[in-house]
């Protein structure tokens, strides 16, 4: 299976808002939210994605097709700083987990931007937590932190560490 990360462009809006359905949904049974009367999941706007500088959307492939998405920021959420990536959002379909291609992608995508990360969680999405420790260690060599924040910009745990943009060993040529 070969793991593609892909810079997704504005032909890629409406799968991404598809996908995005289908992340919502997983993220129901930990954040307990409901469908509107159309039957949809509310979702932040991702238009801002193709505006802003400091965001980048990509679209995650198994072979030639859609396994997910990733949403990057060129922001901390944390702090506001403009030197730190942060892993806004980052959805794997359920066929494709448990094989490898949620950290294979996470690895491309931390080669791609060097520099400083912070990846967070949610308090009840343990799952979610688990995976980011497992690949954050993975990718690191188990040269990271973690801090569990409670304050109003974040409740949850968040790992933080330096990417030196090296290609990750774990993908295949």
């Amino acid at each position: 299976m070969q793991i593609r990360v892909v810079p997704a462009g504005r032909s890629d809006h409406e799968a991404l808002r598809n996908l995005f359905q289908l992340y919502a949904y997983d993220f129901s049974e930990v954040l307990r939210t409901e469908v509107d009367e159309t039957g949809r999941f509310r979702q932040g706007p991702l238009d801002p994605y193709w505006t802003d500088s400091w965001r980048f959307p990509f679209m995650l492939r198994s072979d030639e097709h859609l396994a997910g998405f990733a949403l990057v920021d060129r922001k901390s959420k944390l702090s506001g700083a403009e030197d730190v990536w942060d892993m806004a959002e980052f959805f794997v379909l359920r066929k494709y987990r448990r094989a490898g291609l949620g950290t294979r992608a996470a690895h491309l995508i931390f080669a791609l931007h060097a520099g400083r990360w912070e990846v967070r969680q949610r308090h009840a999405n343990a799952t979610a937590t688990s995976f980011w420790r497992s690949a954050i260690s993975d990718y690191t060599g188990r040269c990271f932190s973690e801090e569990l924040c409670e304050n109003d910009r974040w409740r949850g745990p968040v790992q933080r560490f330096t990417s030196g943009g090296r290609a990750p060993s774990v993908v295949p040529p």
